[in-house]
């Protein structure tokens, strides 16, 4: 395999935003987005939400452009633009020929910089993001999850919905969102990173002409680690045909030195069609259709959940079976075989997914939110390959322990039950 060199480099502003790019010069494409360190896990309770109302209100308008402008001037250059708010971070980007950066990056600094928050707009917003709200509601599969993780990070920001409730949206008012805003978008807590065919130096200086006048704030707002709580929660709704349900545990936060034997653990247990939990649940006993596990990490925690969705008859089958797949992780090493396909198949998706000028601007811009450096991909399949049976065991036994176990079922339950014996890893 060829070794392969990422051409990235990194600047500080003066007023601490940070500026990332990698040159990929074999495409045509630029990816440029704005990364605000802070998301809805740094919200206090009354409002929730508002950084998902914020990262839509500044696509309504700014000082000098209507949103039909900004929907026009991005069209005019071929380009994508799109944002979205996560627990940790928001991000505002665009995809552009490599022609249009400097066209693009005014667009994206003058909604980041420059919105207006019009009371109007706000009143309208609120009854989409209220409609938004009740779309997610109406899927099955975001609602057990939505509500294992208010269980899961009980009474923490953490576990609170990234879109709010309908009590807190519906009180956002422009002083909430203006004074959340202004205390959050500060050059310190930015950073702006770019990924395609475009030079460095350049691209700084485009940059610093949009941000440089930006005054540094000081900012100690990072909400506390989370305590995690394992509850079984059975919730009945009539109305839907499955049965929805999520298992998890407490895992290791985003920078751990041993996160790399939880995400080929990960990809053993569920993250895949040929992990164990697809080959048992659903292909050798017929008891779900979809099934998978995933990692969700954060600066200071972390989960490892499995999802299933199965019938009322079968629902206590799946936990049960779910139970046993953490037993034998336990219980006995890794075939030699079996870790193989796993460390492939994660090393696979690592290379596939780093293939877009996008997927490596979020790269980048994440490796500099968690970590304080870059990790390569050889370093990274390194450091997959040095994952060994014993690892694996080691966080297998760390994870699974029956009084660290969250269950939340969702759906038409009719008396069904669940108690911590059937737990029992």
């Amino acid at each position: 395999m060829v070794k392969e060199t990422r051409n990235i480099h990194r600047r500080v502003l003066p007023n601490g935003l940070t500026v990332i790019t990698e040159q990929m010069s074999h495409i045509r494409s630029v990816s440029i987005g704005i990364w605000l360190k802070s998301g809805s896990r740094d919200e206090d309770s009354e409002r929730n939400g508002i950084s998902h109302f914020i990262e839509h209100m500044v696509f309504k308008g700014t000082e000098s452009r209507s949103a039909e402008a900004i929907a026009r001037q991005v069209d005019s250059i071929g380009g994508n633009m799109d944002a979205f708010t996560a627990k940790e971070c928001i991000c505002f980007n665009i995809k552009i020929l490599d022609e249009h950066v400097s066209i693009a990056l005014d667009v994206l600094s003058d909604l980041v910089l420059r919105p207006v928050f019009d009371a109007n707009d706000i009143a309208r917003e609120r009854g989409v993001i209220l409609e938004e709200i009740k779309m997610d509601e109406d899927s099955p599969d975001y609602l057990v999850h939505e509500i294992f993780t208010q269980s899961f990070w009980k009474d923490h920001a953490l576990g609170k919905p990234i879109l709010g409730t309908r009590d807190t949206v519906k009180r956002f008012e422009r002083s909430a969102v203006s004074q959340h805003y202004g205390s959050r978008f500060a050059p310190g807590n930015l950073i702006v990173a770019a990924a395609g065919n475009l030079d460095h130096k350049t691209f700084v200086d485009f940059v610093a002409k949009h941000f440089e006048h930006m005054k540094p704030v000081s900012n100690g707002y990072h909400s506390p680690a989370p305590k995690t709580f394992a509850r079984i929660n059975m919730r009945n709704k009539k109305s839907l045909e499955q049965v929805q349900i999520c298992i998890g545990v407490p895992s290791h936060p985003i920078a751990h030195e041993r996160r790399y034997a939880s995400y080929v653990l990960n990809t053993l247990l569920g993250g895949g069609m040929s992990s164990r939990l697809f080959q048992n649940i659903r292909e050798r006993q017929g008891l779900a259709y979809a099934i998978y596990s995933d990692l969700n990490p954060y600066r200071d925690t972390g989960c490892m959940g499995v999802y299933a969705g199965t019938s009322r008859e079968s629902a206590t089958k799946v936990v049960e079976s779910v139970i046993a797949e953490f037993r034998n992780l336990k219980s006995a090493l890794i075939p030699e075989e079996e870790l193989r396909r796993a460390k492939d198949q994660l090393k696979g998706s690592l290379m596939l997914s780093l293939e877009s000028s996008t997927a490596r601007m979020s790269n980048l811009a994440r490796q500099e939110m968690y970590f304080d450096r870059f990790y390569g991909l050889d370093e990274l399949i390194d450091r997959i390959e040095a994952v060994t049976a014993e690892d694996l065991k080691q966080t297998a036994d760390e994870f699974f322990r029956t009084d660290q176990i969250a269950v939340t079922v969702l759906g038409n339950l009719n008396g069904l039950k669940l108690t911590r014996d059937q737990l029992v890893c």
